[in-house]
Order: structure tokens, then C-alpha cells, then sequence
């Protein structure tokens, strides 16, 4: 894929959040021949939460994959449960053809994997939800998207004023139509990886066109900011890392006490090519005009 190193290693700015600890942040950019892809990401600790139990892919891997995980409050070792799976799904498909299968194949492994290490070191059940999304082809114009609980992915279209579109469904118990734990609630997530419960991890392909932008997000985030704040958000002249930053200061003022974690994709044309073949172009349209008068 002609992948160039990123320019800003993956977690090179950071905030620090006055009231809920550090906001780790981070940018960077690839370029194939023809495609440039910006990504940045935020993730900052909830109030109630002693650490930040959401992790998400760094951008300094080779493949075109990028995670992000929520370890599930309550539950055994959450913080150990998203970081774990980030890491074996990067393990199972990086440097290797990703498509769906091997997607489903990877996200069922990391659900074995994952219960079975937390169950080495405590009896007690723990797991993470998930989102993720894999470009497929050269152009960064194809992309699978899969998830696993109520991480959610959405697309950012090029004009401000559209709010973003959700492209994943939450496996509630309530969208599922199964009946909660007692004291649980129907809009818990009732897929998780790590506690055995993934029978059939749902993966979906995506189109994606020019200027437009990949979103996933942990329900700190989607749970308190709207679609059509989303799209505002990340279209406002500011860095891209930074409106990250905005957007978890948002669900922040909205209420939002939990971790928190925003991972973004822009896919736009490379700007030294089209003007090489804007060049080109003028070029080639003189020539043919001389030797129309020369003929």
C-alpha cells in the first residue's frame, strides 16, 4: 500500500483535562500514491472511573485498521479487557488480507482469548465492547466495519450541514428483544467480547467517498453528543486532533461522567497529484492546440 510514516508518532499532543485527568490525544497522516488519510483521537478518563478503561489503536501500525474498545464498568479487569482485545486484533490482522471473515474469525478468537485471561488471574466475569473499522483497497475507498456491543462507527459526509450517519446498531438487550440481568438495564450492551457471549460479530462494508470521515466512538461520547452535533463539530476550521478534543468537551458539559473516546478518519485526495495533473492537463491541452495550428 506505499504507506508513509506518519509525521506525529501516535499520542504526540496532550491535554490535560482540568476536572477529569489527562486527555491523551493523537495525529497523524498517510498517503498512498493517490490517497491521503488523516486520522486523530482522543480518549480521556470518566469522573467515576479511577482509570481510563478505553483504549484504541495507536497510528503507528502498517495496516489500515483502526480499534476502539471499551472495557465494560463493572466487570473484571476492564481496563486489562479493552486493551488486551485492541492489541489481538491488530495481532490476528495486521500484515495479513483483511476481509470479513477473517474480521469475524479475529473478534471470536479475541472473545476466547480474552475470557481466558481474565479468568487466570480472577473468577470473576469481565469483558469489553467494540468497534472497528479496515480499509480494503488501495484507494482507502472500500472499508468492512464491525462491532460488538455499543461502540459505534459513524460517517461524516463532506458537506457541514448533514448530520453524521450511525452505520452500526447497538447489540442491546433491547434491540436484541432479550430480557436483562435482574438490576440490568434494556439499553445495556448484551454482546460483549471476553464473557462468551459473541456468537455472530456484525460486520458491515462502507463506501467511503473524498472529504468525507470514518467516527468511532465509545458511548461516553455517543451517548451525549448528536449526530448532527458530530458532523459540526468535526467540520469546524480547527486541527483535526483538536475538534477530537472538542467533541469529549462537549459530551463532557452534556453530562457525560464516563470514559470517553473519539478515533477519526478523513479520507481525502492528495493535493501534490492533483495538482500534477491539473499541470498536465494545461500542458497537454497546449500541445494539442499547436499542433492543430501546425497541421
Amino acid at each position: 500500500m506505499n504507506l508513509v510514516t506518519p509525521y506525529e508518532p501516535a499520542f504526540s499532543q496532550r491535554d490535560q483535562s482540568p476536572r477529569d485527568g489527562a486527555t491523551t490525544s493523537g495525529h497523524a497522516v498517510r498517503e498512498t500514491s493517490w490517497i491521503r488519510l488523516e486520522m486523530a483521537a482522543a480518549s480521556a478518563r470518566g469522573r467515576r472511573r479511577e482509570v481510563n478503561e478505553d483504549w484504541h489503536s495507536g497510528f503507528n501500525g502498517s495496516a489500515p485498521l483502526f480499534v476502539v474498545a471499551d472495557g465494560v464498568g463493572g466487570g473484571a479487569m476492564a481496563a486489562q479487557a479493552s486493551r488486551e482485545l485492541v492489541s489481538r486484533l491488530h495481532a490476528a490482522l495486521d500484515g495479513r488480507r483483511i476481509d470479513a471473515p477473517a474480521i469475524r474469525d479475529a473478534l471470536l478468537c479475541a472473545d476466547r482469548e480474552v475470557g481466558r485471561s481474565i479468568s487466570s488471574v480472577t473468577g470473576a466475569s469481565g469483558a469489553a465492547t467494540v468497534a472497528l473499522c479496515a480499509a480494503t483497497d488501495v484507494l482507502l475507498s472500500r472499508w468492512l466495519i464491525a462491532w460488538v456491543g455499543d461502540c459505534r462507527v459513524y460517517r461524516v459526509r463532506a458537506a457541514p450541514d448533514e448530520p453524521a450517519q450511525a452505520l452500526t446498531v447497538d447489540d442491546t438487550y433491547r434491540h436484541l428483544g432479550e430480557v436483562p440481568p435482574p438490576g440490568g438495564s434494556c439499553d445495556d450492551p448484551a454482546r460483549m467480547v471476553g464473557n462468551g457471549a459473541v456468537s455472530e460479530p456484525n460486520v458491515e462494508r462502507v463506501a467511503l467517498r473524498r472529504g468525507e470521515m470514518l467516527v468511532i466512538c465509545s458511548d461516553g461520547v455517543h451517548k451525549h453528543v448528536e449526530p448532527r452535533e458530530l458532523s459540526r463539530v468535526l467540520h469546524e476550521s480547527a486541527p483535526l486532533v483538536r475538534c477530537c478534543g472538542r467533541l469529549l468537551a462537549l459530551a463532557r458539559a452534556r453530562g457525560s461522567d464516563d470514559d470517553a473516546t473519539v478515533l477519526v478518519l478523513r479520507r481525502e485526495p492528495r493535493q501534490t497529484r492533483l495538482a500534477w495533473l491539473a499541470t498536465g492537463g494545461v500542458l497537454l491541452a497546449a500541445l494539442v492546440a499547436a499542433l492543430a495550428v501546425m497541421l
